[in-house]
């Protein structure tokens, strides 16, 4: 299956959006991987799913330690034991104005996607089975740490 690159550039473009606007850093892309599955390699996930006339997954994942830096960026009055119990709801966010972004870019080029409520989880607790679907992974790197973006869209 072809990855094709006006379903994925939207969602780089879309994180790249937040992390600048949001989060005051800039991501840098790093190596391109494809993979047979959109699973997360990290401990922590935004799952959205594309739902209608294309399905897939694109899932963001980072590790606790990014998590919580952005937590911390975007709500700075939060001490350490509160950043671990709201940390999901402000990733949460960031997995909204990330899909929001991504559906203004999809719409501006004359594409409509529909696409679910982005879904955090940590990845050692989950039973969430992913799409064997041909995958594209980017990893991106900021100040943050390491965040991946893998997406698999048929």
């Amino acid at each position: 299956m072809e990855i094709r690159a006006e379903f994925v550039n939207p969602f780089i473009e879309a994180a790249s959006l937040v992390f600048k606007d949001s989060l005051k850093t800039e991501l840098i892309r790093g190596k391109l991987k494809v993979r047979e599955t959109p699973a997360p390699s990290h401990e922590v996930a935004i799952v959205i799913g594309v739902v209608g006339a294309y399905k897939g997954e694109v899932v963001y994942s980072m590790n606790f330690d990014a998590a919580y830096k952005m937590s911390r960026q975007l709500v700075p009055s939060l001490d350490l034991e509160s950043v671990k119990d709201e940390y999901k709801d402000i990733i949460g966010e960031i997995g909204n104005m990330t899909t929001g972004n991504a559906l203004r870019i999809f719409a501006s080029s004359g594409q409509y996607i529909d696409i679910t409520t982005p879904n955090v989880i940590e990845t050692k607790d989950s039973t969430i089975k992913f799409i064997k679907a041909t995958t594209l992974s980017l990893n991106l790197y900021c100040k943050f740490g390491q965040i991946e973006i893998n997406i698999a869209i048929v």
